[in-house]
């Protein structure tokens, strides 16, 4: 069953933390799930050509909408971080 990780002691973050100090603190929040992972829930705002073009990427590959942007995002942090 998903549990929540213990809060993040707020003293545990330095004076001024970096980007990844306070992101890291911001995660360790989050519900944890099986596999190393967390759930984060947000709304995606979309236009609807864009939102169509999502959902024909999904049919295509017979998956769902939310694996799809899971993916672009997993690709896009990566791709990031090589840079």
């Amino acid at each position: 069953m998903p549990r929540r990780r213990p809060s993040a002691a707020k003293s545990a973050l330095p004076a001024d933390p970096s980007p990844e100090e306070r992101a890291r603190a911001a995660i360790a929040k989050e519900e944890t799930l099986p596999g190393d992972t967390v759930r984060l829930t947000f709304r995606l705002v979309l236009a609807p050509s864009d939102a169509e073009a999502l959902s024909a990427r999904a049919i295509r590959e017979e998956r769902n909408v939310e694996s799809v942007v899971e993916d672009l995002l997993a690709a896009s942090v990566k791709g990031r971080a090589e840079s």
